[in-house]
């Protein structure tokens, strides 16, 4: 019997209204990214890939990577990659202390290959593959590493509630709107916090990290299937905003440190002019402008 592909949900997808709405869901409907990161990843980042003599610093730039700047909302090993390669080597407290961070070639280069699928699917897929034990080796460090990361963010990421105007949101746009999850999570996880919360109800499709990509996820569910205009990403990542732009779909920005405020704006202002056609051009530019203005590119101990 073939695979069934776990994208098909997406591709099959048939529109119902005129109007799409993508929504991305860690940092963005929820505010999960925080304890996720600061909670689940890091400790176990630290303890995996031994670096425990600058763990302060490696805290500092997982905060960095992951909620304060360009690369907010990342792959977890475009980011891990970048905490452990660029960050970590350069900051003042790894300098002072003479630590050597550890350098995971093997791994790195699987993050850098377009073709992996950077997944605990795709780790496997790697492992399976690989001829060189030390490459098999460094792959299954970080395929134990992600799975106890999941294990953990299930143990203790939980009672979460959506940002304040989340639901209301997803009550004004669902009579209007196609809604579908767009995320970069497992799957697993996206459907327990939305029917945990009771808003699983409003989107047609969860889509997660096995579905592939963001920008993925919208092309298969909108590419052919809408009217130039009526296709918008809510995000709070530039990842979402690329993803979005590469399907020619507008970028509503919910502002890191600002979410509440964020969603008030689209529930009460924002959706509306979408939907009058009023949203393109500068009211979306001035949106993405306030947003950029919030995440840096280099870290404070680099300027």
């Amino acid at each position: 019997m073939a695979n069934l592909d776990p994208a098909q949900a997406l591709k099959d997808f048939k529109p119902e209204h005129e109007f799409f709405v993508g929504i991305d869901s860690d940092g963005c409907a929820f505010d999960t990214m925080g304890i996720k990161h600061r909670e689940c990843f890091c400790p176990w980042m630290i303890g995996y890939f031994g670096l425990q003599p600058v763990a302060q610093a490696a805290r500092e730039c997982k905060d960095f990577a992951d909620l304060f700047s360009k690369t907010r909302g990342a792959n977890r090993h475009k980011t891990t990659k970048r905490i452990i390669a660029e960050l970590l080597p350069n900051h003042p407290m790894t300098k002072a202390r003479g630590f050597k961070v550890p350098q995971y070639p093997h791994y790195f280069a699987w993050v850098d290959d377009p073709k992996s699928l950077l997944s605990n699917d795709g780790l496997k897929q790697a492992i399976d593959k690989a001829t060189d034990p030390k490459a098999k080796a460094e792959l299954q460090l970080v395929l134990e590493w992600s799975e106890k990361v999941n294990e953990t963010v299930g143990q203790i990421v939980k009672g979460m509630p959506p940002f304040p105007y989340v639901r209301e949101s997803l009550e004004k746009t669902r009579p209007i709107a196609d809604i579908i999850v767009v995320s970069g999570t497992p799957v697993e996880a996206l459907k327990r916090e939305w029917e945990e919360h009771d808003i699983a109800k409003y989107a047609a499709v969860i889509a997660g990290q096995e579905q592939g990509t963001k920008a993925q996820h919208l092309d298969y569910a909108t590419t052919g299937k809408y009217e130039k205009d009526r296709v918008i990403m809510i995000g709070d990542a530039p990842g979402d905003m690329k993803a979005a732009r590469a399907n020619n779909a507008l970028f509503y920005p919910i502002n890191p440190g600002d979410e509440v405020e964020s969603w008030k704006r689209l529930h009460d202002e924002a959706f509306d002019k979408f939907i009058r056609g009023e949203y393109a051009g500068k009211y979306e530019a001035d949106l993405i402008a306030e947003f950029d203005a919030r995440l840096p590119e280099l870290p404070p101990w680099e300027k």
